[in-house]
């Protein structure tokens, strides 16, 4: 109860303070465990602690392959590859060098270690990408690498554990011949799992309520029998499994959301306090010895900058896109609750130092959040690599009105972006030129297939209200309220929306969609309308209040500002206003002209 509850309640706070979870996560572990000794998990479940970690990473490596689709990548250039083969083998050897050397560990075990030590954790990686608003393609390199390598690096170490047994003597040649027919059948036996579960989704041969609970069974089911054919092999299946449902294109994966939200967090949270909890005192102790210290310097200094430098040898990319991917490097959860897993077959193997492999990866792991964590902004600014765009715009929901705002911002030279799931309503914006994504916005796939960290503001602004809400509290973390704005409830009572599922509200409660759609119907059209000296926003409001929705304005310094019910504009001389106005008489017409000629008129007279 304890480890499940404070587990979850740390990722609350995280939430709330925006905070990296594992740092808090890692604090409430060493509470409960080596300094003030309320529990000791491995005591505590006795002989199941193991089991339960080892079905835990079976999970967590499934949910992690299931982001490893190969068309996502397609048209990245060289550098990609690069570092995800040649750079990953680079950082295998360089960590197996610096565990061995510097920190002192035998070669056996500085080889399992070294190999897990190449993952970056896309857990970790992608909301500090959010926080640094990095230009494209750097941001695109650490975002693929945290994809594509975190699953893989306990492939590597698991390899690396099969080959020193074979080494020690403890396996015939034949029986590490043995391993890898057995990886092969783990390969077979997770893509045969993989391409099942996917062929009974397609053919809704599962209901919905379920999907998840059948993946979460199947995969441990994958894991087991791979495992009881040999020993750790279980891990191999649930990578294969997990890699091939993300490359079916089902129809039906985002649907397992729930599951990957749900149990993933769960288990993360609790295995990961179960893992700093059982630390004791003494390897406590070991994080401050001076050789894991001199590790963790040599791993963030040395063995990453090289690794990258070496791999991008040939490549396009410039000095400042190498210095930058060469330092930012952190590891996650999956880092930790492996090497905890090797840690014990390690010393159920004889291999004694093992027994420092948990508090060594807690080390490296907690340097590299806080240090990557707190630098990446200044870093990419330091370097010329933040995006120079001005904040842009998020419109989710293709409508009549929305395509005409977003062509407002876009004919501004703001950076918008239109999202829907329905390719034929954007048609009209990727006509104009407007950039869009079809899909949805709540969609795990959306947060690699779509790099929002150039777009500080969103409108959310779909037919349906109970969408919009959900999008709205999805994005408050990342955003803040006073950034998410959303049209009027169409239907309901509002008091069905508490303020925490809401954002601002645009314009005015009046105004939801489907009236401003209706209002686009009939005629009304944006228009631009400039304050001058002697054109006010009162002579505006006299002017235009009678068929106008003011929707925002442009200040003189370029910034966006939207009307909203909470918030009273005033616009002064030099901003834009941007309207929604009925359609025109033929004497407002004559009158806007003369206007306008007078202050060209009196603009020459000046000058």
């Amino acid at each position: 109860m304890l480890i499940i509850f404070l587990g979850v309640l740390s990722q609350w706070i995280a939430w709330r303070l925006r905070l990296p979870a594992i740092v808090l996560m890692s604090i409430a572990g060493l509470l409960i465990g080596p300094i003030f000794a309320v529990i000791s998990p491995e005591e505590s479940f006795g002989e199941l602690f193991r089991p339960l970690v080892s079905l835990a990473v079976a999970i967590i490596l499934f949910e992690g392959s299931l982001n490893l689709n190969f068309k996502e990548i397609r048209g990245f250039n060289k550098p990609v590859w690069r570092i995800v083969t040649f750079g990953a083998l680079l950082a295998w050897a360089g960590g197996t060098l610096a565990a061995h050397y510097v920190a002192g560990l035998s070669w056996a075990v500085s080889f399992v270690i070294g190999g897990l030590f190449i993952v970056t954790g896309p857990t970790v990686i992608m909301p500090l990408l959010r926080q640094a608003k990095l230009k494209s393609r750097p941001a695109a390199l650490l975002k693929w690498e945290g994809i594509i390598v975190d699953p893989f690096g306990a492939l590597l170490a698991l390899f690396a554990f099969q080959f020193v047994l074979f080494a020690e003597g403890d396996v015939t040649a034949a029986a590490f011949g043995l391993f890898f027919l057995a990886s092969l059948f783990a390969t077979v036996i997770g893509a045969g799992a993989g391409l099942g579960m996917g062929w009974m989704f397609e053919r809704g041969q599962i209901p919905e309520f379920l999907k998840s609970p059948m993946v979460f069974g199947v995969v441990l089911l994958t894991f087991v029998i791979s495992d009881i054919v040999m020993h750790e092999t279980g891990l191999l299946a649930v990578t294969a499994m997990g890699m091939v449902m993300a490359n079916m294109n089902i129809t039906s994966i985002n649907d397992m959301r729930h599951f990957k939200e749900t149990m993933s967090i769960l288990l993360i949270s609790s295995v990961f306090l179960m893992l700093t909890a059982s630390l004791s005192m003494d390897v406590l102790f070991e994080i401050f010895n001076w050789s894991i210290i001199s590790f963790v310097l040599v791993m963030l200094f040395i063995v990453r900058p090289l690794s990258i430098w070496l791999a991008t040898i040939g490549t396009d990319l410039s000095w400042q896109e190498k210095a930058l991917v060469g330092w930012i490097a952190p590891r996650g959860i999956v880092a930790l609750t492996v090497s905890g897993y090797f840690a014990s077959v390690l010393l159920d193997a004889g291999f004694e130092d093992a027994e420092l492999l948990t508090a060594l990866t807690f080390a490296l792991v907690f340097s590299t959040v806080v240090a990557h964590g707190f630098s990446i902004t200044w870093v990419g600014r330091k370097l010329g690599l933040a995006s120079a765009e001005d904040p842009g715009i998020i419109v989710i929901g293709a409508t009549r009105f929305t395509t005409a705002m977003a062509k407002a911002l876009y004919d501004m030279e703001k950076n918008v972006l239109l999202v829907d799931d329905s390719w034929g309503r954007l048609q009209k914006a990727r006509q104009i030129g407007i950039k869009t994504y079809v899909g949805n916005i709540l969609s795990e796939h959306t947060e690699y297939e779509v790099d929002l960290t150039p777009y500080e503001k969103m409108i959310v602004a779909s037919e349906t209200d109970s969408f919009n809400a959900l999008v709205v509290n999805n994005f408050v973390p990342e955003m803040g309220r006073i950034n998410l704005f959303q049209t009027a409830l169409h239907q309901g009572d509002p008091d069905d929306f508490h303020s925490s599922l809401s954002g601002r509200i645009l314009f005015t409660e009046e105004w939801n969609i489907h009236a401003l759609d209706e209002k686009a119907e009939q005629g009304y059209a944006i228009r631009s309308t400039k304050l001058t000296e002697r054109f006010t926003y009162e002579e505006f409001n006299k002017k235009w209040s009678a068929n106008t929705i003011p929707l925002f304005i442009e200040t003189a310094q370029g910034n966006i500002e939207f009307f909203t019910s909470d918030k009273v504009l005033e616009p002064k001389q030099g901003d834009t206003i941007v309207s929604f106005t009925g359609p025109e008489r033929d004497s407002d017409r004559i009158q806007e002209r003369l206007e306008m000629k007078r202050i060209k008129k009196d603009s020459q007279t000046k000058e």
